[in-house]
């Protein structure tokens, strides 16, 4: 008989292996649409960027000429980049010093001399110090931003032969901005205020001071968290905190913004942990992923929550970061591994279809499509363009599932073939892993290169696949099937 292999898409990766029987369990730089297993476009090199330092965030956006600028910053530097490559270091003159890495000052080595045993590591008491990253929006034809670590707001006037300058009359020792809809400049946890969001006048980039005759102001948020982002959202903006999350709507003098608080217990990883697109806004929280569908907040439920969030190195955490990935309706963050003071790896949601992937990659910033034709990520070095030919250096491009059941009982099932569903034979390979009890050593056959059919002899109770796909191969997989008999074990 012919057995199929019906996985459902998307990864499953929480609990045992045997909880995710018949799912995809491993894998990386590939995802599904229509049903069919696929890989994600390659990637090619935009422009040798020579960054002496990892960047921390970026924005695309298009100047009054219809000229397509990015930005990138990092923990000391600002830099523009034309669409043609050139990279010019724009960093403000009094930007103060960063952190590349974030900085947990507690265990072995901290804290006064004499204050505790010698040889005790301290309790996790001490403070804990971020990596520096930048919020980047743009006031019209205008680049703002703000770093983490130096807290004033600074704006570039678009030409090469000057530096990004503090605002006159900007707020101070703030965290993050954003550029509302309304044209409006917050300055996020200002003045050192972890609660507090200043804005300026309306198109008044230095008029921040209130008054009658203005529409400047600024509120407290009620909170017990700390405010980490905000992001613009259909209709109004949504600011995201350590503990819970607020909009933010335009009414008009005298109050001129209206602030609710729309979900609680869904704070947000780090300051660059959320995206934003039509269906709403999501983001990555401490163990677990949210979403803003333009009234309140809702968990996003994860297939690989163990996987990503016991897997995450937490004390980077403030490097997580998120981006749209629009024309394969995803959103991907990426996020250091345990053991890796460095993204190394991805996660993402297909937001359509509601399944998620994951991934070994490293990339430290970067921009959806739009503004370019192609998403633009850095691996802190390189910019790239994404989702463009079928190139992937030397990545690894697999899926794997978690143990799919072949037989119960007494039965043993007896493959004799593989019946192969791709769209051009040959572009991958298949290897089957058998077990004939769930604790039994594990048997592997192939890899089976594909033909229509491929004979193989193996015999099992269990089996897992593994496809890997051939470089330079725009390959796509669908119902693999099986041909078996089922007999008693000799």
């Amino acid at each position: 008989m012919l057995l199929p292999l019906d996985i459902p898409a998307g990864f499953y990766k929480t609990g045992t292996d045997l909880e995710g029987a018949g799912r995809w369990r491993d894998g990386s730089l590939v995802r599904w649409r229509d049903g069919s297993l696929r890989p994600v476009g390659g990637w090619r090199q935009r422009v040798n960027s020579n960054f002496t330092e990892v960047p921390r965030g970026a924005l695309a956006w298009i100047d009054n000429s219809a000229v397509q600028r990015l930005a990138f910053g990092s923990a000391n530097k600002l830099w523009a980049v034309s669409s043609a490559g050139a990279v010019t270091d724009i960093t403000p003159t009094s930007v103060a010093t960063g952190l590349a890495s974030a900085v947990v000052e507690t265990g072995y080595g901290f804290g006064t001399y004499g204050s505790a045993t010698y040889g005790t590591e301290r309790p996790d008491t001490a403070a804990f110090s971020e990596a520096t990253t930048w919020s980047l929006d743009n006031f019209g034809q205008l680049l703002v931003g703000c770093a983490s670590s130096d807290g004033k707001l600074v704006s570039w006037d678009l030409n090469n032969s000057n530096n990004a300058a503090t605002i006159t009359n900007a707020p101070t020792d703030c965290k993050a901005l954003l550029v509302t809809e309304e044209r409006f400049l917050f300055a996020l946890a200002s003045g050192g205020n972890s609660r507090k969001i200043s804005w300026c006048d309306k198109e008044a980039l230095t008029t921040w001071s209130a008054s009658a005759t203005n529409e400047a102001g600024d509120i407290e948020l009620q909170t017990t968290g700390r405010i980490q982002c905000g992001i613009r959202a259909r209709g109004q903006s949504l600011i995201l905190t350590t503990n819970d999350a607020h909009t933010a709507s335009y009414t008009g003098p005298p109050y001129v913004y209206g602030f609710n608080r729309v979900g609680t217990n869904c704070g947000v990883i780090s300051r660059k942990a959320a995206a934003s697109v039509d269906a709403g806004v999501f983001w990555m929280g401490e163990r677990g992923f949210f979403k803003f569908n333009g009234s309140s907040v809702e968990p996003v439920k994860c297939d690989v929550a163990d996987y990503v969030f016991d897997g995450i190195n937490r004390a980077q955490k403030s490097k997580v970061w998120a981006v749209v990935n629009g024309g394969n309706k995803e959103i991907w963050w990426f996020y250091p591994s345990e053991g890796s003071n460095e993204i190394d790896r991805y996660v993402g949601y297909d937001y359509e279809e509601g399944h998620w992937l994951i991934g070994e990659l490293s990339r430290t910033a970067g921009v959806e499509a739009g503004v370019f034709r192609n998403p633009i990520w850095t691996d802190g070095s390189d910019i790239y363009d994404h989702e463009i030919a079928l190139d992937y250096d030397e990545a690894n491009i697999f899926a794997e599932t978690a143990p799919i059941a072949l037989a119960s009982g007494d039965q043993i099932m007896r493959v004799t073939q593989i019946v192969p569903d791709e769209a051009t034979a040959g572009d991958v390979t298949v290897t089957l892993k058998t077990r004939l009890y769930p604790n039994a050593p594990e048997t592997s056959h192939g890899p089976f290169t594909m033909a229509n059919p491929t004979s193989v002899r193996l015999q099992g109770r269990q089996v897992r696949m593994r496809v890997d796909a051939a470089r330079l191969a725009d390959w796509r997989v669908g119902i693999m099937r099986l041909d078996a008999t089922a007999g008693s074990r000799r």
